[in-house]
């Protein structure tokens, strides 16, 4: 039956910004590409993040990455074709006590090592760049390179850029398994229909455990249920992205006056049904919190909350390059604080699928695989 079904040089499985960006330089490269997707492109996780771009809340290793996919963001109008809301801003992260302070510090300092340009500052500066924090903090950092993405907005940006390049875009739907044949590999779909391609992507998020379990290898992967909250519209009330040294904040208003507050507070959820309803002990606490950042947003109203679905793999590093064991298979995704570094990421991704050296290195998927099963 896979005889007559579609068939293409590479697919690609999972349509968030990671995914959509590689299928994107390969279908340029010259590949045939499918993209293929359960929902719509970056619509699932890459859909319903915070959109920040930071390099605050970046691991340190990272963060040489996420400067260039931070690059990328902002000069989306020349490489996607289309302006997806990237607005650069300054990133405040604030410490308001002594263990935060030392948080602050020493994490300030593995990020600069790995070349982010932050700086340790007083309060004072703190609040001469933004005047509507909480005096009471005791310290602060400031990286020049922050800013964020409107997430809707990017995948109306990569389907017009994939179609341009003669991708093919599969949305709504989903895959039910994958299986070597013959040299290429046989993409089951729910509806009963197949693709056929001689080379394959997964780049499924928090789904990448169930992909990858289809072609026998067991990584477990962990999935966040990441909280986030919208305010009613605002007069300007801050221009900057502010964290807080634990880790647990993330502020900035967007230009039509509402602002989200997020920080990894989680929710109740799974990769199965999605994000179900939010815990309200957390609700409260990340609420309260962005209230004691920022004393302005006492005066607004809780519009939306919503919780989005956030991949971490054993090690909390990055899942990126061929798997082993099988021919032309590659796996991409598990990046901390993602949505930063994707398109540099599904970048070099595709560089290496088409013969050239990534200009920075991979992150090798064998680490995490004890061993394969052949399930077929």
């Amino acid at each position: 039956m896979s005889s007559s079904a579609p068939s293409f040089d590479v697919a690609v499985i999972g349509a968030g910004a990671m995914g959509a960006t590689a299928a994107l330089h390969l279908a340029r490269g010259g590949q045939r590409v499918a993209l293929i997707d359960r929902g719509e492109i970056c619509r699932q996780a890459s859909g319903v993040n915070a959109g920040t771009l930071t390099l605050h809340m970046t691991r340190a290793a990272l963060i040489p990455y996420a400067i260039r996919g931070r690059e990328l963001w902002m000069d989306a109008v020349n490489w996607l074709g289309m302006d997806v809301g990237a607005r650069a801003a300054p990133g405040l992260s604030l410490a308001f006590t002594e263990a935060e302070r030392e948080m602050l510090e020493k994490r300030a300092a593995a990020r600069t090592a790995m070349g982010a340009p932050i700086r340790l500052i007083t309060p004072t500066e703190a609040l001469a760049i933004e005047p509507g924090l909480n005096p009471s903090m005791i310290a602060a950092a400031f990286c020049e390179l922050d800013g964020h993405v409107t997430a809707y907005l990017t995948g109306r940006a990569y389907r017009k850029a994939l179609v341009a390049a003669g991708a093919g875009v599969f949305e709504n739907t989903p895959v039910t398994g994958i299986a070597p044949e013959a040299g290429r590999y046989v993409i089951r779909h729910q509806d009963g229909g197949r693709t056929v391609a001689r080379r394959l992507v997964l780049a499924g998020g928090v789904w990448l455990e169930t992909m990858l379990g289809w072609l026998g290898i067991a990584v477990p992967i962990k999935c966040l249920v990441n909280q986030l909250i919208v305010t009613e519209r605002m007069a300007p009330v801050m221009r900057s992205v502010v964290s807080i040294a634990n880790g647990l904040l993330s502020l900035k208003q967007f230009e039509n006056g509402t602002v989200l507050i997020g920080g990894g507070w989680q929710g109740l959820g799974d990769p199965v049904r999605g994000g179900v309803e939010a815990i309200p002990a957390n609700l409260m606490g990340n609420v309260q919190l962005a209230r004691h950042a920022l004393p302005a947003l006492g005066e607004s109203r809780i519009v939306r909350i919503w919780l989005g679905l956030e991949s971490e793999s054993p090690d909390a590093m990055p899942i990126i390059g061929q798997l082993p064991g099988l021919d032309e298979a590659y796996v991409i995704g598990c990046v901390h604080s993602g949505y930063t570094s994707a398109p540099y990421m599904g970048q070099l991704l595709a560089e290496r699928m088409l013969g050239n050296e990534p200009e920075m290195p991979l992150f090798d998927p064998a680490r995490l695989i004890g061993k394969l099963e052949d399930t077929h």
